[in-house]
């Protein structure tokens, strides 16, 4: 019986003094504090986020239904937060256990508003691309990364601090290298401000189809900090640094208002003056009263003779059409060149080709 006696004694110090003198049932009672919130945690995510994302898809607003799918996980954070300080706040601990777990509770408070402000950073960038005629989208979502990579640096930071980590050598070295490395990646840096300056000049944006003479022709994939993705027309995929897109001109096919026919229509010098006169006027009433072109004072219309070449009477023509997309321009551009046809040999004329001809001089 002595002996039970001394070991329910022993137990029961044990017990009192727990660990690190903290009562064991102060422990248990603190971990069932601390799974009774992540129970709430799960009933939260399961009712509450779920019905709340189920209700916002329904609604035509992007705002909400980003914000309530970016702060998912700093909701479902914020009961492990709360529930590790509230549990810890019941134990009864000796002052350098407590201000290690002050300091856990400091860093887990810490980590969750920075990660709030890094979440929150997406929805606001929907309200930020819905000013289109500010600023350029490429452009919003270059600014949205550099903010979010700001805002990881300085929760790493303010958490290093919390350990007593001090940052300012860090920075101090990092500067150093970061000298270093800047003198080698001269390249990098230009093409990074060569692609700052193409969305700051809206030169062009994703889905655009440009021009850079000796360069690309293709419709823009991605514009990114050193280099724009661009399809070309073969269907491959071509890698452009972006310092060439500052340093040559740009043509951006995609801000084109009107698509322009510029033809030379030849006629054969026996060509009547009638018939000249006939055939440019027919052409010309056509094309204004064609509903494919636009004739304004931006859009000029010009059916002229333009000059008495070697083999043919020349006449100049030159409209817009009213599309701007290319397989609407080509099918106008068809219709065109039959009506034209149907015209010059409705005035009984023909088409001039490139011929010689010979003379020869008879000898007396």
């Amino acid at each position: 019986m002595e002996v039970l006696d001394n070991f329910k004694d022993l137990f029961f110090d044990v017990w009192n003094k727990g660990i690190s003198g903290v009562n064991i049932s102060e422990i248990v009672i603190a971990l069932l504090i601390f799974l009774f919130f992540l129970f709430l945690r799960g009933v939260f995510s399961k009712f509450v986020i779920k019905r709340l994302e189920k209700y916002v898809t329904k609604t035509t607003n992007n705002f909400d239904n980003s914000l309530v799918f970016a702060m998912e996980g700093p909701a479902k954070f914020f009961p492990i937060v709360l529930g590790f300080f509230v549990s810890t706040s019941y134990l009864t601990i000796e002052s350098q256990a407590a201000e290690f777990l002050e300091t856990i509770n400091r860093s887990l408070i810490t980590i969750l508003i920075f990660w709030t402000f890094h979440q929150i950073i997406g929805p606001l960038s929907v309200v930020i691309k819905s000013i289109g005629d500010l600023i350029s989208r490429d452009l919003v979502n270059w600014i949205i990364k550099a903010i979010k990579v700001l805002i990881f640096i300085l929760g790493v930071a303010a958490v290093l601090e919390l350990w007593g980590i001090k940052i300012g050598p860090i920075i101090a070295g990092l500067g150093l290298f970061g000298v270093a490395v800047a003198l080698g990646a001269q390249d990098l840096f230009k093409n990074l401000i060569s692609g700052i300056l193409v969305l700051v000049e809206r030169r062009f944006q994703v889905g655009d189809w440009i021009f850079v003479e000796d360069v690309i022709e293709g419709t823009v994939e991605s514009i990114g900090f050193r280099s724009t993705v661009v399809r070309r027309f073969d269907k491959s995929l071509a890698t452009i640094p972006n310092f060439q897109f500052a340093e040559k001109a740009v043509i951006n096919n995609s801000q084109i208002t009107n698509r322009r026919i510029s033809w030379v229509i030849g006629l054969e010098y026996r060509t009547t003056s009638e018939q000249l006169s006939s055939i440019k006027k027919e052409i010309e009433e056509y094309i204004k009263n064609s509903e494919h072109f636009s004739t304004s004072e931006n859009t000029i219309l010009s059916v002229k003779i333009e000059q008495f070449a070697a083999s043919s009477i020349d006449i100049k023509l030159i409209c817009f059409t009213k599309t701007k997309h290319y397989l609407e321009w080509m099918k106008v551009k068809d219709i065109l060149a039959v009506k034209i046809k149907n015209i010059v040999e409705k005035n009984k004329a023909s088409f001039a080709f490139p011929s010689t001809s010979i003379y020869v001089e008879k000898n007396s």
